[in-house]
């Protein structure tokens, strides 16, 4: 129990002098865009899933993560990403490019109520990270969450570098939402709902079509 303490505590110290830092850097104007193309960093989220876990016992809440993890890896893993942590009712996922993160928010949110799920919304965010034993850390990750808390069951939002980076990848178009002020971070953030139009996913089998979800 000491250890375990030990690592979160030191978990929290990173995470803490990260952000900081990169705050402290922005607030005197010395922080730069780095060259290429950086990485993204994605959060999922269930809705609903504390009420239907404490509806229906443990043993279900067991049995919804062990579906939850089968599927998020398979879909995170043919689309180039990895989950990097489960977050009890979510995942956090890292993809090197951010097209393949919106596509595979795009199949998740499609695909996790056929598995008896609730419904999810994905969050996706691009920009640099620091990685530490396993785990990122930075603004770009602490806004990533915040876009995932944004959204609504069913969507994929994204940032404004994942938009202006991805140019909308095959099958997808970005619908603007605007400036949004997302809780703890410092400016408003530039958010855009991932819209699939109908396309036949080659390597998945199945198409996505839908709607925009106009706030």
């Amino acid at each position: 129990m000491l250890l375990l303490y030990r690592r979160h505590l030191e978990h929290y110290i990173i995470e803490s002098i990260v952000l900081n830092t990169e705050t402290s850097l922005e607030q005197a104007g010395l922080g730069q865009r780095r060259p290429g193309r950086p990485p993204a960093i994605a959060f999922l989220d269930l809705t609903g899933y504390t009420t239907l876990t404490e509806e229906h016992g443990d043993r279900a809440a067991a049995d919804l993560a062990a579906r939850l993890v089968e599927l998020v890896s398979t879909v995170a893993h043919q689309y180039g990403g990895h989950p990097v942590k489960l977050l009890g009712d979510g995942v956090m996922f890292y993809f090197p490019d951010p097209a393949q993160a919106v596509l595979a928010g795009l199949e998740l949110v499609e695909r996790i109520p056929d598995q008896g799920l609730p419904r999810a919304r994905m969050g996706v965010n691009s920009g640099p990270v620091v990685f530490q034993d396993g785990d990122y850390f930075g603004t770009t990750v602490n806004v990533a969450a915040r876009i995932t808390d944004y959204a609504r069951p069913g969507e994929v939002l994204v940032s404004d570098s994942v938009a202006t980076a991805t140019t909308g990848p095959h099958g997808v178009r970005y619908q603007p939402i605007g400036p949004i002020a997302l809780k703890g971070v410092m400016t408003p953030v530039t958010l855009h709902t991932a819209v699939p139009t109908q396309f036949k996913l080659a390597r998945h089998g199945h198409s996505l079509g839908g709607a925009s979800h106009p706030f």
